[in-house]
């Protein structure tokens, strides 16, 4: 399916000169682009879940294209169930069909186009499923009713625990709960409203701010712990003599660490399975100071001393967590490799030109101008070091602010991170296509600010611009004195 932008559209057909036959059938249609069909497509999210097509069961609309996006968690694959299709039938399906795409989009995979009167079942490779459904203007039917499912598709012996940067995720085999006369009806968190999703195994999905979840906050540490317990109906005498059970999941949270810590509690004997998780953050430029519009290109062309503005964020459900921009540099290079420039150092600016915003909770914010070294270098990329606390220590780095000098070595953040972003050229780089005759641009007092490589650098440039000159002039001087000496005075001959 192809889809113009505009109320024109040109395709071709290319064949070679095999002696085959070949056929191709074209379909198109034109449609307002003011029109809206409900129910026509969609983003589904949950574990489970069932979709129709649109007005079903009375007859579908004509010239629909709709698109349903089935995305569940990792880890997990799709089994797409259609209950009823009920389409025009044609041997290829060309008029009215539905088409299934093995991932995030039609871009993915095709896994099968269907018509008629079928029911089909269809199962992903992966956690995502793209699902379509395009008719013509004549023959309408009753369209399709279709569910879907998701199958974890790790082995599970017994639980599973998964930290997330905003969530955790602890999965438990059925197999297992069996085993001890439990399901799913008998297990609830330190909040007994958040229930579990259920599939071939049970999982809850646990925010680090909700569902009972307590939060502890130690020295470079920050830790989320929450209790899977399972609870005896008081009606139900089969399970009297049932083991009393508790999973105590704690997720902690520290730097370049991705593991997980599990306690099970077995008729009151506890088992340790230690681990550690990381939160996610990025790194992104933005149009204005009101950081509401990231900017998407990349390479992201500017101007010479146009004002960028940056922002780092920190992606949790955590809310009582600031983020502070400890150190940024800019390098040529994105291994920040030497040469390098200090924007920011210990919290404090050390461009004249750079802006570091008061903390702003999960978000740490600094604006500058696109500097000097952009006039000789193809790119520029920065890398932020970023420090994450808790808003309530007072005494935290993060609370602290710009530190000059340090008195003693401060260590009361809780987790550290790098962030990357570029590269930024200059525009006129663009226009020229890298021709070296592009003007040069006067220097400002700003050049003092350049770091000791950058000086060596402008040092070794002179050298080799002052032997060059010498050797130029070498050459025109010797040349200058042999074309003299052909004219050089001759004693005449005598004459007799």
């Amino acid at each position: 399916m192809f889809e113009s932008s505009s109320n024109t559209l040109t395709f071709q057909i290319i064949t070679d000169s095999a002696n085959i036959q070949r056929s191709v059938f074209i379909f198109y249609y034109y449609y307002s682009s003011d029109t809206i069909i409900p129910n026509c497509g969609g983003y589904l999210n949950t574990l489970e879940g069932s979709f129709t097509s649109p007005n079903y069961p009375r007859p579908h609309p004509e010239l629909a294209y709709c698109v349903w996006h089935i995305q569940v968690e990792k880890g997990y694959k799709i089994r797409l169930n259609f209950k009823e299709i009920f389409l025009e039938i044609d041997d290829y399906c060309r008029f009215d069909f539905i088409a299934v795409y093995d991932g995030s989009s039609t871009e993915s995979g095709l896994m099968g186009q269907v018509c008629g009167r079928v029911t089909p079942t269809f199962d992903s490779s992966s956690n995502a499923l793209t699902v379509v459904l395009s008719t013509d203007y004549a023959n309408s039917y009753r369209g399709f009713s279709a569910s879907y499912t998701s199958i974890y598709a790790e082995n599970i012996d017994t639980t599973s625990l998964i930290c997330d940067s905003d969530k955790m995720r602890v999965i438990i085999s059925k197999t297992y709960l069996e085993s001890f006369n439990y399901n799913e009806n008998n297990l609830q968190l330190n909040d007994p409203t958040c229930r579990p999703e259920v599939s071939n195994v049970v999982e809850f999905t646990i925010p680090l701010d909700e569902c009972g979840t307590i939060k502890k906050v130690e020295d470079h540490t920050i830790s989320y712990t929450n209790v899977v317990s399972f609870v005896v109906s008081p009606m139900s005498a089969v399970i009297t003599r049932q083991k009393h059970l508790e999973i105590v999941v704690k997720c902690e949270m520290e730097y370049n660490s991705t593991v997980e810590i599990m306690y099970i509690t077995e008729d009151d004997v506890i088992k340790n399975q230690n681990a550690l998780g990381k939160y996610n953050t990025s790194m992104a430029f933005f149009e204005s100071d009101s950081f509401e519009n990231p900017i998407l290109e990349s390479p992201y062309y500017v101007d010479l001393n146009q004002t960028l503005f940056v922002q780092v964020s920190l992606h949790t459900s955590d809310p009582n967590l600031v983020v502070f921009l400890d150190a940024c540099i800019a390098s040529p290079t994105s291994d920040f490799g030497s040469p390098t420039y200090d924007l920011i150092k210990s919290g404090c600016s050390q461009d004249e030109t750079c802006n570091v915003y008061p903390l702003f909770g999960h978000h740490g914010r600094f604006q500058f101008n696109a500097f000097k070294f952009l006039r000789s270098l193809n790119s520029v990329y920065l890398q932020c070091k970023i420090l994450i606390c808790d808003s309530d220590d007072h005494e935290s780095r993060c609370n602290e602010g710009c530190v000059s000098r340090r008195k003693r070595d401060i260590s009361s953040y809780k987790w550290k991170t790098d962030s990357i972003i570029g590269p930024i050229r200059l525009k006129r780089d663009r226009s020229a296509s890298g021709n070296s005759g592009a003007g040069v641009l006067r220097q400002t007092p700003a050049e003092d600010t350049w770091s000791q490589p950058f000086n060596s650098l402008h040092v070794f440039s002179f050298v080799v611009l002052a032997l060059n000159v010498v050797i130029v002039a070498t050459i025109t001087v010797r040349h200058f004195v042999k074309q003299r000496s052909d004219y050089k005075y001759q004693r005449l001959q005598t004459i007799n």
